[in-house]
């Protein structure tokens, strides 16, 4: 019988991984079968990418099909939310949705992540280096599927340092899991949905090279900034 704890905390990360890829799609326009698509990607995808990699086959999502179920169950109630109150996605609660999103997904990612290294380790795997990538792609597998079929920039490439949070959670994870099991379980879940949402809130972002208008729009502030300055 699969411990509670975890089966609760999959359960909470399907739903939060579900939301985000469900909201998304409705953003896109898609329709109910493109939203319920992409709400059931993100969700099972992380476990379908870890289970092939620790050569479990099938994965477990088409062994159980209680997350499959959850999500699109998920995904349908976003979807027949916004379709019957279709104002929400105006303007006006689009920071609101922004919010909700970032939130959905940090939790997911940060469930996932943990989840991913205690996966790992509960099959034998010991190395620091397997199991911190194991949970990194258990975290962020779905998202990367589901920003590649909304023909999205995939959101780890470039903001926000969503892989980097799912790395620091992965790490703090494996070296606490020998110490404590459900400590180290949710001291990395929180390092990650902290570093998610600082970042997003700060906008935080790993340093990258400045195209050349980027570049000119810098000069010109630092350059009125200056003029400022010696007035």
């Amino acid at each position: 019988m699969e411990n509670p704890i975890i089966f609760t905390a999959e359960i909470i990360g399907t739903i939060a991984f579900a939301s985000s890829g469900a909201m998304l799609g409705i953003r896109k326009n898609l329709d109910l079968f493109g939203v319920l698509v992409l709400g059931l990607c993100v969700a099972v995808g992380g476990g379908i990418v870890r289970d092939i990699i620790l050569g479990r086959t099938p994965p477990g999502a088409f062994r159980d099909p209680v997350y499959a179920l959850v999500a699109l169950g998920t995904s349908a109630l976003l979807f027949l939310l916004v379709y019957g109150k279709q104002e929400i996605m105006t303007s006006r609660y689009l920071t609101i949705y922004e919010q909700v999103m970032n939130y959905c997904d940090a939790v997911g990612l940060g469930i996932f992540t943990v989840l991913g290294v205690y996966t790992a380790h509960g099959e034998g795997y010991d190395g620091i280096f397997f199991l911190v990538f194991l949970g990194m792609m258990t975290g962020i597998g779905g998202g990367l599927i589901r920003d590649i079929l909304a023909d999205t920039m995939p959101f780890i490439l470039y903001k926000h340092i969503y892989a980097m949070a799912a790395f620091a959670g992965a790490l703090v994870c494996v070296l606490l899991i020998h110490i404590h099991l459900y400590l180290a379980l949710a001291a990395g879940t929180a390092v990650v949905i902290v570093i998610r949402v600082l970042a997003t809130h700060y906008c935080w972002d790993l340093p990258r090279p400045l195209h050349e208008k980027d570049a000119h729009t810098k000069t010109k502030n630092l350059s009125e900034n200056s003029n400022a300055d010696d007035t």
